[in-house]
């Protein structure tokens, strides 16, 4: 006997996740929970018959759960944009039970706004870049401390430049502070001390992952991206391969105008609201970059710097093109997953 076909849609809890099925018209054949295990999941999907495609909404540990049903489930599965669905839903209520049943329907009907599923070594990555930027920004928080401490006791000049080993000596003895102050401000170098060696031991981990990645090799290659960068760019982005084009690229990564033209009127609203914030913040540190060292973007900046616009539209606007131009410098070869010819 010919086995049904059917669509799953998955609304995921950390408790446990909405299941729905349902087959090629659309008749819902069940809609409820089960435990926050794939296995679960795949009892509850094939009882009813062949799961032709399931999808589910991107969300904190829907990725692992979704790598799990592919891999060890065997079903293909889509990541799906929540925003857009969202959209889609146009009703007022929300509930799992509705949710579960949108994205099956969704997926049948092949209209699921998908997300890219990234694969393991490409999640690996992200959480060790984005560890590492949490630690970077909690550094700054702590600098920034020790900056208003200073202030309040009027101490504003010390030997050397800030931050620097001659100045850090200069602050462990520093005259003038009252001794809760004193006390305060050891306890911040303390920690800065500890944010630091912590920083040094991702890099470290970060360096033994990407010394064998492909991709992460060839953007060293190129002019303006150091390591930081190529870590961003290689975890945030994954496979440049996976868009069709620069502009498409560009989007992703937060930095095309918003189109506002109505009529005759053409007109942009600013960047897009959309995208990684450490993503697009790292291309427009590079764009910075670019901008001050390299005679191509140098010039592009100059020009635009007459024109009348300010140094971050300018430093936007280089972004941009300069995305689009690193589409096609790291298209053109096929792409592979790491450590494979």
């Amino acid at each position: 006997m010919e086995m049904t076909s059917v669509y799953v849609g998955l609304d995921y809890h950390k408790e446990f996740i909405q299941v729905c099925v349902v087959d090629e018209s659309g008749r819902r054949l069940c809609n409820q929970r089960c435990g926050n295990d794939w296995r679960s999941v795949v009892a509850m999907g094939e009882r009813y018959g062949k799961v032709i495609r399931a999808g589910i909404e991107s969300c904190v540990g829907a990725a692992n759960m979704a790598d799990e049903l592919v891999n060890q489930g065997g079903w293909c599965v889509d990541l799906a944009h929540p925003g857009y669905v969202r959209r889609m839903k146009q009703n007022p209520d929300k509930s799992d039970f509705t949710d579960a049943q949108m994205l099956a329907d969704l997926e049948r009907v092949g209209y699921l706004p998908q997300v890219w599923l990234a694969p393991k070594e490409i999640q690996e990555l992200r959480r060790l870049v984005r560890y590492r930027q949490q630690l970077v920004n909690e550094r700054r928080s702590i600098k920034l401390r020790i900056g208003a401490l200073l202030r309040e006791h009027r101490i504003e000049k010390g030997p050397g430049r800030r931050w620097t080993k001659v100045w850090m000596l200069w602050l462990e003895a520093i005259p003038g502070m009252s001794e809760s102050s004193q006390w305060i401000l050891h306890r911040h170098l303390d920690r800065l001390k500890g944010l630091c060696a912590e920083i040094n031991a991702v890099e470290k981990r970060l360096l033994e992952w990407s010394k064998e990645d492909r991709i992460v090799e060839k953007l060293l290659e190129l002019p303006g991206v150091g390591l930081v960068t190529a870590w961003v760019l290689r975890a945030e982005i994954g496979r440049f391969d996976r868009f069709r084009s620069g502009k498409q690229l560009s989007r992703f990564c937060g930095l095309s105008p918003r189109n506002a033209s109505s009529g005759n009127r053409q007109a942009d609203a600013g960047l897009i609201k959309a995208g990684n914030p450490l993503l697009r913040a790292t291309v427009i540190e590079a764009a910075h970059r670019l901008v001050r060292n390299f005679p191509r973007w140098r010039e592009l900046g100059y020009k635009m710097e007459q024109a009348g616009k300010k140094k971050s539209v300018i430093a936007a606007a280089v972004g941009n093109r300069w995305m689009r131009w690193l589409f096609h410098q790291m298209t053109p070869a096929k792409e592979q997953p790491k450590g494979k010819e």
